[in-house]
């Protein structure tokens, strides 16, 4: 996995920030898959979607502000879904992006209804992976538990294994191996030497803050994405989607694809042949 070729682009963010991304190339006569990785993910998440659809198409995979590759934020305050979606506008002027089918896991799926809800013409299909405009508390309260903890590893075995002590649940299916593919995706080696999650601890300072009374209302900006091929996909033991909200999702927007990954959790990979077909079928579309 991974073996796509890829250039590095960079853009800069209103506050001052370089941000950079990985650029698959493809056909120029289709839109680019622009895909926006979760809360402590990175470009790397999307090796799979990559491996499988670049050459065909153009795959463009941002590392958010304080992931990956990107520049740190200046001020922690800053890591919130309102950057985010800033960064992100900035980076379809600045890339000359055009329309784009977009996919975006977890947070990356916020970042998208966001979007749409300034302007939904950016985009020509849409895939949002285990995450809709409700998020269930429980699998906020499992990431609290996790994110910004700064632990680190002495060797790529030990990371495997810390990861599947903390995500075991989402992926009971996995072999040593599997585990070992997703640290690599979501971990590095530091100037220590140690290996550690790839993103800015300070990412869970906003993310820990006190939520006002009234959480925000995302069904408008959910059914901003009507009138353009849209597919949900859903973990089947996911914690973050439950299948409530998907169902009201379908109410929603008639159109919309649901399609449900058997034994994995939040979030699908993306390498599972059932996702790969639904987002085939989706690009068919938007071709």
């Amino acid at each position: 996995m991974g073996e796509a070729p890829y250039t590095e682009g960079e853009w800069t963010s209103a506050d001052g920030l370089t941000l950079r991304y990985r650029d698959y190339p493809g056909r120029d006569d289709r839109p680019a898959i622009l895909c926006i990785p979760g809360l402590t993910r990175n470009a790397r998440d999307f090796e799979p979607v990559a491996d499988a659809f670049a050459g065909e198409w153009r795959v463009v995979c941002p590392d958010l502000r304080g992931r990956g590759q990107s520049d740190y934020a200046r001020d922690p305050a800053s890591y919130t879904p309102a950057s985010y979606v800033a960064d992100i506008a900035a980076l379809f002027d600045q890339a000359e992006l055009g329309r784009v089918v977009a996919i975006g896991t977890s947070l990356g799926g916020i970042v998208i209804m966001l979007l749409a809800l300034q302007s939904a013409d950016r985009f020509a299909g849409v895939v949002l992976n285990d995450i809709g405009p409700e998020v269930e508390e429980d699998g906020l309260d499992r990431i609290r538990d996790y994110v910004g903890q700064g632990r680190s590893f002495p060797t790529w075995i030990h990371a495997a294994r810390a990861l599947k002590e903390q995500n075991g649940d989402a992926y009971p299916e996995f072999e040593l191996s599997d585990w070992l593919r997703l640290s690599k995706r979501m971990m590095c080696v530091g100037g220590s030497g140690r290996i550690a999650f790839d993103y800015d601890m300070k990412i869970a300072e906003p993310f820990h803050a006190p939520q006002g009374a009234e959480p925000h209302d995302m069904w408008p900006a959910f059914r901003a994405l009507a009138g353009r091929p849209l597919l949900t996909l859903r973990g089947e033991l996911s914690d973050i989607l439950s299948t409530g909200t998907l169902a009201r999702m379908q109410k929603e927007v008639p159109d919309m694809e649901a399609v449900v990954i058997p034994g994995k959790g939040h979030a699908p990979t993306l390498e599972e042949p059932l996702a790969q077909q639904a987002i085939a079928a989706l690009l068919a579309k938007c071709a």
